[in-house]
């Protein structure tokens, strides 16, 4: 497989966050990076260069909101209110262009952290534990914006592997040179860059996590890599390594599910990291010195923020009245109305924010489930679903569900466990199904009811600043 480096638009990023690196990093490092010019010499200067990656990942137009609220907004489980602050209007509508600043800097920001990860996976350190775990977060880290770039800008792997994916870039600029125009790679070698990665990052990183950062949720663990190679797996329907990977996790990883109402409302009411693998594999740090303030995605979901993203009827009604996830949803009023309020982001108003999650031991669970029901192992299946299940429905039957409705109960579960953490939309377009979103009437802003699996807004528009610049790249269908 060829490398294959970008273009323009991810300089133009390189400018924007060079001006932005005045705040903390975590509690512990800087929040700047290692300059272009200035090697990666010590373990001090690759924790550095990691440092600022770690940021960059949390700006408002990357994983700190626009990416994972999308996949649920672009999804069936929220809408924007019809009082709202008239952020994201487009993706509520539907109605996103080639020009659509959400969708540059989506791509921007994302080629400008795998750039950054390029630098410290590409350096000419070696040896030792600080070393290697550092490269193995880079790695992971490198993985985790491939396989959102995938998603969002090309066809499923279920649905067409050699379709146009997008460009791989696997060499740093300061190598391989930043004026260039690639063109998009298939979604298979994509998918085969991003399990390539995480082998990588798995084999890398000790067991135990090196004193050259701290050990919490909000760096990457050994088996968060096998996590998200898992979730990868998972979304390229190779049932039998995600099967494989997640049940890693769930033998050597050593999380757990909250285990009673009170241990799991005081999870979620947390806006620290966890050092205890209580429910988090990794989230994204919100520090008091560093977040994103009114832009964050946790100010957008928070009635005591902005609070334009409210839960839909159908959502709420997924939940018994004896699921502990119901209590993250408030029954409210807004604007007169009465509303589904979603309490999963409880710190927007303090100092220290939410932390956002990205991977977390429910997932790999649910995840294991499917992947045993797809091989026909539904005993296995259902021991892994009931678990998630019934932790947080103790009033629960166990489910004794096989074939199709098996499948579709572990995929409802997925909807109710991971709801408004932006995964919903990747499940419905890895299943190739039509969905409606439902109409909320004059509750909502607007609304773009039916989606069809053939929908070509499905995928999001290669940015036109990209397409412009760069002759060799593609742009997708219907824009």
């Amino acid at each position: 497989m060829k490398n294959r480096y970008t273009h323009i638009s991810i300089l133009l990023a390189f400018v924007m966050l060079a001006t932005s690196c005045g705040k903390n990093f975590l509690d512990e490092e800087p929040s700047t990076s290692v300059s272009v010019e200035k090697a990666i010499l010590t373990d001090g200067d690759m924790m550095e260069a990691l440092a600022g990656l770690y940021r960059n990942l949390d700006g408002y137009y990357l994983f700190g909101r626009n990416a994972v609220v999308f996949g649920d907004l672009l999804a069936d489980n929220i809408y924007i209110s019809s009082t709202n602050s008239s952020r994201l209007l487009a993706q509520n509508n539907y109605t996103f262009t080639a020009s659509s600043s959400e969708a540059k800097l989506l791509w921007s920001q994302s080629y400008y952290s795998i750039l950054q990860a390029n630098r410290i996976i590409g350096s000419s350190l070696t040896g030792g534990n600080n070393v290697n775990q550092l490269r193995g977060e880079a790695y992971t880290i490198r993985a985790l914006c491939y396989l959102n770039l995938v998603n969002y800008f090309a066809t499923p792997y279920t649905v067409k592997p050699d379709a146009d994916g997008v460009p791989l870039v696997t060499i740093s600029t300061d190598k391989g040179g930043a004026f260039i125009t690639p063109a998009r790679n298939s979604v298979a070698q994509v998918y085969d860059q991003i399990i390539k990665d995480l082998d990588s990052a798995y084999q890398l990183m000790p067991d135990v996590t090196p004193a050259i950062h701290t050990t919490s949720s909000n760096f990457i663990a050994r088996y968060a890599a096998k996590a998200l190679q898992a979730r990868a797996y998972l979304y390229k329907g190779d049932y039998a390594n995600a099967r494989d990977a997640a049940l890693l996790v769930v033998q050597k990883g050593g999380y757990a599910l909250a285990g009673d109402a009170a241990s799991f409302s005081s999870y979620w009411a947390s806006g620290v990291a966890r050092t205890d693998k209580l429910e988090t594999i990794f989230e994204i740090n919100n520090s008091a010195t560093a977040n994103n303030g009114v832009e964050g995605l946790d100010y957008l979901y928070s009635s005591s923020g902005l609070g334009d993203l409210l839960a839909t009827d159908d959502t709420y009604a997924l939940y018994t009245a004896t699921d502990k996830r119901k209590g993250l949803l408030i029954n409210g009023t807004r604007n007169g109305y009465q509303v589904y309020i979603i309490n999963k982001y409880q710190n927007a108003a303090k100092t220290d924010k939410d932390e956002i999650k990205l991977l977390r031991y429910a997932e790999v669970l649910l995840t294991l489930s499917e992947a045993y029901a797809r091989l026909g192992q539904e005993p296995s299946a259902l021991q892994y679903l009931n678990q998630v299940a019934q932790n947080r429905d103790g009033s629960l039957a166990a489910y004794t569900y096989s074939g199709p409705a098996l499948i579709n109960a572990i995929i409802t579960e997925r909807r109710k466990e991971l709801a408004f953490e932006g995964l919903r939309f990747f499940d419905l377009t890895r299943t190739n199904v039509d969905f409606t979103r439902q109409n909320m009437g004059v509750k909502a802003y607007s609304f773009y009811v039916d989606v069809k699996a053939t929908d070509f807004r499905r995928l999001q528009p290669i940015p036109e600043a990209e397409t412009g610049a760069n002759p060799n790249i593609s742009q997708n269908k219907g824009y």
